[in-house]
Formats: structure tokens, sequence, C-alpha cells
């Protein structure tokens, strides 16, 4: 039966929401990685709180989550099945790309040498509330997308070349519960750069203000 609200149309927030309870399922096993995906790109690409319930109907609590007062991606531990899908990612005049529902591990090294690398954490479930890349870039370059709910934090070095925030896409909505993403490295004649995009699926570009 249609609930009273099903029919209003949601927001960003709604749908981050409803993406960190499924990626929370994900971690207690109720659901496999390739039906989390599935569910991702459903929930980015509702528009009404009718087309986000079925998303979550079948878990605890489903329905209660909606409608939610903040957005966010939290972590979700492993120790319920749930291995890390990559170690590392390695390229030598090539390209590596990591992207979609993967578990990152909390470090996870990346590796560069005259090619390129993108290490997309947008949809990624994490292994801890913080989790750190080792990126170094040897005449390359490696671009690290978080969403708008993670916190960045960068401490790598730049030799002739530039490791660090790069524009973002999106503004950061951070809360108590934003997991971190520390990214340390070098970045030699080449270039390490990290920055928040909006979710995949998601036609709505939040560009920040005055950019």
């Amino acid at each position: 039966m249609p609930g009273p609200h099903d029919h209003l149309r949601i927001s960003d927030a709604d749908r981050h929401d409803v993406a960190e309870r499924l990626r929370e399922a994900a971690g207690e096993g109720r659901i496999d990685l390739e039906e989390l995906e599935e569910r991702l790109e459903q929930t980015y690409a509702a528009k009404t709180y009718g087309d986000l319930v079925p998303l979550t109907a079948d878990l605890p609590l489903g329905g209660a989550h909606l409608p939610v007062p903040r957005p966010g991606t939290v972590p979700v531990p492993l120790g319920t099945g749930l291995e890390p899908t990559y170690d590392s990612s390695f390229s030598v005049m090539g390209e590596v790309v990591r992207k979609g529902v993967w578990v990152v591990p909390e470090r996870h090294t990346v590796f560069t040498l005259m090619a390129g690398a993108t290490i997309d954490l947008r949809q990624a479930i994490f292994s801890g509330p913080e989790i750190v890349i080792i990126a170094n870039a040897v005449m390359a370059g490696i671009d690290i997308y978080v969403n708008a709910q993670t916190r960045i934090v960068c401490e790598g070095v730049g030799i002739m070349g530039t490791f660090g925030e790069g524009r973002h896409r999106v503004e950061a909505e951070l809360h108590a519960g934003s997991p971190t993403v520390r990214v340390k490295g070098m970045a030699l004649m080449g270039a390490v750069d990290v920055t928040r995009r909006p979710m995949p699926g998601e036609k709505k570009k939040r560009l920040l203000r005055g950019r």
C-alpha cells in the first residue's frame, strides 16, 4: 500500500542516507556487492520517497530511515565475509581504474610510472573510519575521487609536480560520522589530485559557489 509521502520529491541528503544504510547492510552480510551496486544505482536515480522505500524495505528498520535528517557515508567494519577487493594499484605506461562498489582496505597503495590511475572511492565500502592511500606518481598522474561526506587529509609532497586537493565539484557535507581519506606519498614530475565529486547517477551538479 502506498505511503502518504511516496509522491514527495526527495533530496540529495535522502539519497545519501539510503546509500549509507545499503552499505551497512552489505557490511552485515545481508546483501552482496553485486546487489549493493544495483541498489545504489537505483538510489541515485530515485526521484520520490516511493522510489526509495523498496530499496530498504527488506532490511531491518528499512522504512524507519525515511525521511532522514542528515546525509553521509559511514565506514563498514570488516569481519562479516567482505574482504578488501584490491590491496594495491600499479600502472607502468598504462592506466589502472578502481571504481564502483569495492571494499577498500585500511591501507591501499597506488604507484604509477609514466601512466595514470583513477581511484574512485565514492561508492566504496571503507574497512574502517579512516583509510590511508599511499600514492606515488613518477611522471604520471593519480586522480582520487571521494564523495561530499568524506573528510580529506593530504600529507604528500610534490617535486616538480603537484600533490593535494584539486578543484572540487561539490561542497563538503561533513558530519561527526564522516570517514577520513588520508593521502600520503609523492608526485615526482607528476600530479596527485584528490577531489570531491557528485555520486555516480546524480544529475544535479552542486558546483561550489564562486567557481
